[in-house]
Formats: structure tokens, C-alpha cells, sequence
């Protein structure tokens, strides 16, 4: 058994919203207001994840039907892997977040981190996000000629 919830919102300007969910918890004159305010702010999180997914680095509506069987769900799982570690680093991670505040956009962010880490080398994540927070110096490639 499933129960059906729908909303229409009328805005002052004329405008109509229509907002649909099925749920098996049970829906009554009480909870009503309350279930449709939860399922509201969990499409809203779930819409701003996949925006994030989408357009800030990850890349996520790339095709990933590369392969044989469950190869793009892999590739689903590890981008999905990555976006929590990331989210997990902004949380917790002070300097992370001030190297994001320095870079000003997401997508900057990134393009940043990703020349860093292919150009230098890093011993840890603190040092690597130091060198976008506070800035770096580049010092003269020395090459092996042997």
C-alpha cells in the first residue's frame, strides 16, 4: 500500500506549482502540512546535489556507458564517492574551505587544484590546499640528464 500526496502552490503573481509524492508513511489531517514541508526540502537537497553533480566539476551527465555491464555504474558510484569525500573535506577541513574562499568559484576551484596536483608534488592534502589559500612560489624545474 502507497498513499499519494499532492500540493498546487498559487502565487501572487499568478503562477501555479504542482508537487506530487507517493509514500507509504500513512497521511492524515495532522501530518499533512508536515509531510509535504519534508518531501519539499528533500527534493530541494536532492536537486541541489545533482546541480552540483552537474555543473561544478563532476562532470556527472557524461555518458558513462563505456564498457561491458556495469562499468558506468561504477564509474557512478566512485563520482559519487568522490563528491562525499569532497563534502566531508568542506565540513571539516578549515584550510579546504579557505581554499575554495580564495579561489571564488567552484569550478576555478578545481581547475586550480587539478594544475597543482598534475605540475607539483604534494606531501598531503594540507599542503596542496595551503598552496591555493595562501599562494606559492614556483621554483625552477630541474630536470635528470643522466
Amino acid at each position: 500500500m502507497v498513499n499519494f500526496l499532492e500540493y498546487w502552490e498559487h502565487r501572487p503573481d499568478g503562477r501555479e506549482r504542482h508537487f506530487a509524492w507517493v509514500t507509504d508513511l500513512p497521511i492524515d489531517d495532522t501530518k499533512v502540512m508536515a509531510l509535504m514541508r519534508a518531501g519539499r526540502a528533500r527534493w530541494r537537497i536532492e536537486n541541489e546535489t545533482f546541480n552540483t553533480l552537474k555543473n561544478h566539476g563532476y562532470n556527472f551527465e557524461h555518458n558513462f556507458g563505456h564498457g561491458n555491464r556495469h562499468l558506468a555504474t561504477v564509474f557512478a558510484y566512485l563520482m559519487m564517492l568522490a563528491f562525499l569525500i569532497d563534502q566531508v573535506q568542506q565540513r571539516g577541513c578549515a584550510l579546504c574551505r579557505k581554499a575554495r574562499a580564495k579561489a571564488e568559484r567552484p569550478r576555478y576551484f578545481w581547475e586550480k587544484l587539478r594544475g597543482l596536483f598534475l605540475s607539483y608534488e604534494f606531501a598531503d592534502w594540507a599542503m596542496l590546499y595551503g598552496a591555493i589559500a595562501f599562494g606559492y612560489r614556483a621554483e625552477l624545474v630541474v630536470y635528470d640528464t643522466s
